[in-house]
């Protein structure tokens, strides 16, 4: 007598959307990674909504053409969207309509890319993350499911932090020691090698004419660490304060869920945090304990694309053997 047939495996579409790229990954229920692709940058605020998930769906028929190229995209039962530009709520709605518009799943879950950081970090569910990559940000979700975020929508909401900031300040302090204004730097010499320029000046022409992308900016962070950590005055002031700034925003985060005075993991996550800078690191140690003593500091070890999944599979409802499985198969190395 032959058994039931075995149900069919549920799909979760992972996607951690980016500004430099997109992630995608299909996870099955018990938490094999399928397919796995990468596309452009994720830039709805200023490509669109729609042609921002446009790039999403290009790497998803990358993914599953590798697995089912006869089938095309598979039925997923549940979207986990985790993207850079859904800052505010109405943002991250917008964003699951188009999902569920365009007939990936009739499950579909938005929110920002620093809540895949949280999970892909932490030991649960809970926790406070802080990304400090080209920009910087921090979430907040309490045992209880209560949620702390801020705008994060740069220097109009408040914020100063990550790469591109730290960047622009360390031109602000070169141009001034160049031209007199200000004390000498070493940052004159780190922006003059990056660059390939002769002076602090042209480099300034440069990115006023359009010769070089501002964005760019966010490129002078190791430098800027470097020279910190040799002693600059202008630069370790520029660390000193990103330290402060990565401290403020757990705390607060930490605050507003009621988790100041209790264990709670603090997730770093971002180019600059996952650098694992020496003097960083120290400044971060210090201010923890003197600003969250019950804090304990956690730097990602997989990347953000694995928090997505893992949100997916909890949506689910998967067992502790599927995280696991998914977990294990990223610290091998990018699947398929």
């Amino acid at each position: 007598m032959n058994g039931a047939p075995a149900q069919p495996r549920r799909l979760v579409l992972a996607v951690d959307g980016g500004n430099s790229k997109t992630d995608v990954a299909v996870v099955a229920d018990d938490g094999e990674v399928l397919a796995t692709a990468r596309s452009g940058p994720f830039l709805p605020q200023s490509a669109g909504v729609a042609a921002a998930v446009d790039v999403v769906e290009r790497a998803v028929a990358d993914a599953v053409r590798h697995v089912l190229p006869a089938r095309g995209r598979p039925p997923f039962d549940h979207v986990a969207a985790y993207l850079a530009g859904a800052d505010l709520p109405v943002e991250e709605e917008a964003l699951a309509r188009e999902f569920a518009a365009r007939g990936f799943a009739a499950d579909v879950v938005v929110r920002n890319d620093t809540f895949a950081l949280l999970r892909a970090g932490a030991s649960g569910p809970w926790g406070v993350a802080v990304v400090c990559g080209a920009g910087i940000n921090a979430v907040g979700v309490s045992p209880t499911g209560e949620v702390a975020r801020f705008p994060a929508l740069g220097r109009i909401s408040g914020d100063w932090g990550g790469g591109q900031v730290v960047g622009e300040d360390a031109l602000w302090h070169a141009a001034r020691a160049e031209d007199g204004r200000g004390p000498a730097t070493v940052l004159v010499d780190v922006l003059r090698a990056h660059f390939g320029v002769r002076t602090v000046e042209e480099l300034v022409l440069d990115l006023h004419f359009g010769r070089v992308p501002h964005g760019r900016l966010h490129e002078l962070a190791p430098g800027v660490l470097a020279a910190a950590a040799g002693g600059d005055a202008a630069a370790l002031g520029l660390v000193e304060r990103l330290a402060g700034e990565v401290t403020t925003m757990a705390r607060v985060c930490l605050r507003r869920l009621g988790l100041l005075e209790q264990p709670a993991e603090v997730v770093l996550g971002g180019g600059v945090l996952r650098a694992r800078d020496a003097l960083l690191t120290s400044l971060l140690e210090r201010g923890f304990a003197a600003a969250a003593p019950y804090a304990e500091m956690v730097v990602a070890d997989v990347p953000p694309i694995v928090g997505a999944a893992l949100n997916g599979l909890d949506r689910l409802g998967a067992g502790e053997a599927a995280r696991s499985r998914l977990r294990a198969r990223y610290a091998e190395g990018v699947p398929a």
